[in-house]
């Protein structure tokens, strides 16, 4: 039997239920990984080129960087922040730029960016930061094993995300800070790598921040994927010359809560429509039975489609 259609009254209703919870309700992940001091990291060189000792020097800065907060962290006594820091520090680990405060920031490169032609910079959503990377990290390296060679990807947990639980996940305060920050990371791999096919993954929230930033960016797609909405009422209304593409999965729960937007005093709750609806206008992929917290996983029919989104092979893709 097919669902009703949610009237104008069930949408405000529910999203002023959930504003009231998200702002009442004692949250278990409120103790924000923020209150783990860590030192101001130094303002990292700029990326002109990626040619290998370029990349190597900001590889190394981000390393140095990284090492001070674990030192940092273990000075604390948060024994589990350290030893995080100390594996993200290994030689092996590829991070472009590295903020252990408030949470933690950093983008960390997965494959070869020097020898990249094709580069997916994924965009994470509510609660993802230092204690919580470890599947960012997983969806980072399927993404890179299913695209294959000539391919990079780069997990850009660039911002302050909001909790899971929070007004702060309702609201677009979190992606309107976040928006000049990813405006300037694209920008820097678009004038290291000018010769490569960039796509921006935004999942969840990050659909939030990559709708904020879209008229700025110079990128080949934009995906919205497990999308609570963007703040835009269509593909049209982000201003942008890349492809719009959105996806969501049959088991996400995404797409059973109403995308809409509720005006309260000094603030709009919600995101508006559903980014793979069709009056938003957005090349829609096939995210198969992905949860919301599954369109990463190795063999998934979500990831497939991802991957052929950044390879330029999907339908509607600019090459």
């Amino acid at each position: 039997m097919a669902s009703r259609p949610w009237s104008g009254r069930a949408r405000r209703a529910l999203l002023t239920a959930l504003v009231t919870a998200a702002v009442a309700l004692p949250v278990s992940g409120a103790a924000r990984p923020a209150a783990v001091p860590a030192p101001v990291p130094a303002a990292p060189a700029p990326l002109t080129s990626a040619r290998p000792p370029v990349l190597e020097a900001r590889y190394a800065a981000a390393r140095t960087e990284i090492g001070a907060a674990r030192d940092m962290a273990a000075r604390h006594g948060d024994r589990r922040r350290a030893a995080a820091l100390a594996d993200m520090a290994r030689p092996d680990r590829t991070f472009l730029s590295f903020d252990g405060r408030d949470g933690g920031r950093g983008a960390e490169v997965f494959g070869d960016l020097s020898g990249a032609r094709r580069i997916a910079v994924l965009v994470p959503g509510a609660g993802v930061d230092l204690d919580h990377y470890g599947r960012l990290r997983r969806g980072a390296e399927a993404l890179l094993d299913e695209l294959g060679g000539g391919s990079a990807v780069v997990a850009w947990l660039g911002y302050r995300t909001p909790a899971l639980l929070g007004p702060s996940s309702l609201t677009a305060g979190r992606a309107d800070e976040a928006a000049p920050g990813l405006r300037a990371f694209a920008g820097e791999l678009g004038t290291a790598l000018p010769a490569a096919r960039i796509s921006l993954l935004c999942h969840s929230y990050g659909s939030v921040v990559c709708a904020r930033a879209a008229s700025g960016l110079d990128v080949a797609d934009i995906v919205l994927y497990g999308s609570p909405g963007t703040g835009a009422g269509s593909a049209a209304a982000l201003r942008t010359r890349a492809t719009v593409h959105a996806g969501v999965g049959g088991e996400d729960w995404v797409a059973r809560v109403p995308h809409t937007a509720l005006a309260l005093p000094f603030v709009t709750v919600g995101f508006g429509p559903d980014p793979t609806s069709p009056e938003f206008g957005a090349e829609v992929f096939d995210a198969g039975g992905a949860g919301h917290s599954g369109y990463l996983e190795p063999g998934s029919v979500s990831l497939r489609g991802l991957a052929a989104i950044v390879s330029g092979t999907a339908g509607g893709g600019r090459a």
